[in-house]
């Protein structure tokens, strides 16, 4: 593949020189600043210049973000980051493009955007931050809602089925699937370095608590009381383990997941996890049974599926070569004047 590569710098940068003057006015408890920090964090370590960076955003309360990063940004209109970042890495794809979106901007209104997106495969970053409800607009509940959730445009319950953000991806074509949260710093970091590595549409879902309308939406899986049992965090090449003291496995039984103790089990009949293996990848986006009944599943954490595609840009590109080779830098009057003319006298 000829895909183009990003100029790197030999400039030393820190996280403080990706931290604009701006004043970050997001609400006290808010889990983007979490976020925004780890993102910070890993600017320095891609080796890119700040100019060569771009963070493209939609409306919502997380598409503040390209105001916080000392990067170029685009603050752009609802439901469209997606495209407009489309736009912008097919004609510079020497750039590093980043989507920021909320759950309500990137699966409600720009839910078609980003499917085809994804299934261009346009080498970008997607951050979805998954709050499970509309923020910025005071409490409705949004396409990610549980069903049965009250807010202020459900006070009897949403009756809505909730998407599955990364079924959908994957469903969809995408190349790099990922979940983290905002309350695990030192493990989002891991996975936005990942995702930035990725030739090809990544796509992470970022869990984010909203302290202020869905407050507590996912402390049963960053609470320390609660977290060992509720959470699974995948490495490639190791067995699916959780649970307190380890004790906890997954295996599949066909193509069911089981939880057995690993104690009464060898290793070897458990579950080894294979970023590479898009089956298995598809049972694990499904892992959303009630944490409330007994023999549940641990909700996944870390990269779900990846796989080496080739990027719009690059065919698009190929193309172009192709085309100029066949016919010509071409010309655009004649392109306007069409192939055939008419002289009127």
């Amino acid at each position: 593949m000829s895909t183009p590569i990003i100029t790197p710098t030999t400039e030393k940068l820190t996280a403080k020189d990706f931290t604009s003057d701006q004043e970050v006015r997001w609400c006290p408890g808010c889990g983007d600043y979490s976020i925004l920090k780890q993102v910070q964090n890993i600017m320095p370590d891609l080796g890119i210049p700040r100019e060569n960076i771009v963070f493209v955003s939609g409306i919502g309360c997380s598409s503040r973000f390209p105001y916080y990063m000392e990067t170029y940004g685009m603050h752009s209109i609802h439901g469209r980051a997606t495209a407009i970042a489309s736009g912008l890495k097919t004609s510079r794809p020497d750039l590093s493009v980043w989507v920021v979106s909320g759950d309500g901007d990137g699966l409600s209104i720009g839910g078609n955007h980003m499917i085809h997106l994804l299934r261009r495969n346009i080498n970008v970053n997607v951050l979805l931050f998954n709050n499970e409800i509309y923020g910025l607009t005071k409490g409705q509940y949004s396409p990610t809602s549980p069903e049965g959730h009250i807010t202020k445009s459900s006070p009897y319950g949403s009756i809505d089925h909730a998407f599955n953000p990364l079924a959908l991806a994957l469903g969809s074509g995408a190349s790099f699937i990922a979940r983290g949260m905002d309350r695990d710093p030192v493990h989002l970091r891991g996975l936005l370095k990942k995702a930035s590595d990725h030739i090809g549409t990544s796509f992470v879902e970022i869990y984010q608590n909203c302290s202020v309308f869905n407050d507590g939406a996912f402390e049963v899986y960053t609470e320390k009381t609660t977290k060992k049992d509720e959470t699974l965090f995948m490495e490639q090449g190791k067995p699916l383990i959780f649970g307190l003291n380890n004790e906890k496995g997954v295996k599949l039984d066909g193509f069911k997941p089981v939880i057995v103790n690993v104690h009464e089990t060898s290793l070897n009949d458990l579950w080894i996890h294979d970023e590479r293996d898009e089956m298995k990848a598809t049972l694990l986006t499904r892992f959303f049974d009630n944490p409330k009944t007994e023999g549940h599943l641990p909700r996944p954490f870390g990269v779900f599926y990846t796989e080496d595609k080739s990027t719009y840009e690059e065919a698009m590109i190929n193309q172009i070569n192709d085309a100029k080779k066949l016919k010509g830098e071409g010309n655009l009057d004649s392109l306007l004047k069409g192939r055939e003319t008419w002289e009127i006298n």
